[in-house]
């Protein structure tokens, strides 16, 4: 989970914060209330998650719960990964 978590952080630094490491944004930050992502901003993030993560995200699926931390992101990531990944076969 951690490095989803680096990974998701990289994207947002270099996509809104413009490579700005100074501002302290924890894993548990609203990236909407801390006006780091707007509507648009969201909408590149799941663009984001999908193409880095081969994980296909529902309309439905963008929302708060989702999308609104770095935290939420990485868990929503692990989580349709896990649904996604091939049940291993017991021999």
């Amino acid at each position: 989970m951690m490095y989803l978590k680096e990974q998701i952080r990289a994207f947002i630094v270099e996509s809104f914060l413009f490579g700005d490491t100074t501002r302290a944004l924890s894993d548990d930050d609203s990236l909407i209330e801390n006006d780091v992502v707007d509507s648009t901003g969201i909408l590149e993030l799941v663009s984001f998650v999908e193409d880095t993560f081969a994980v296909t995200v529902a309309d439905v699926e963008i929302l708060p719960t989702n999308f609104d931390s770095i935290a939420r992101v990485a868990a929503f990531v692990a989580g349709k990964s896990a649904v996604s990944a091939p049940l291993a076969v017991a021999s």
